[in-house]
C-alpha cells in the first residue's frame, strides 16, 4: 500500500507542478501570484526529485545484489 501511495503522491505532485507551469506561462498572473506559484513549484520539484532519488536507489540496490533481483533495505530521508 505504501508503494502505491508514494506513486500516487509523485503523480499528483507532478500534475500540480505541470498546472503551475501552465499558469506561469500564461502570463496572466500578477507578480505576487507568480512568485507564490514559483515557490510552490520549487517545493513540488523537490518532492518529485526526492521520490525519483529513492526510486533510483531502489533500482541500484536491486542491480547490485550479485546479479540477482533481491530487494534489500535502504535508508530514506525519513529514517534519518
Amino acid at each position: 500500500m505504501a508503494r502505491k501511495k508514494a506513486a500516487l503522491d509523485f503523480e499528483q505532485s507532478l500534475a500540480e507542478l505541470q498546472q503551475l507551469v501552465e499558469r506561469l506561462e500564461s502570463g496572466e498572473l500578477s507578480l505576487e501570484d507568480s512568485l507564490t506559484c514559483f515557490e510552490q513549484g520549487i517545493g513540488l520539484t523537490r518532492e518529485c526529485q526526492a521520490a525519483l532519488n529513492q526510486a533510483e536507489q531502489k533500482v541500484q540496490i536491486l542491480l547490485e545484489r550479485d546479479g540477482k533481483l533481491e530487494p534489500a533495505p535502504f535508508q530514506t530521508d525519513e529514517d534519518a
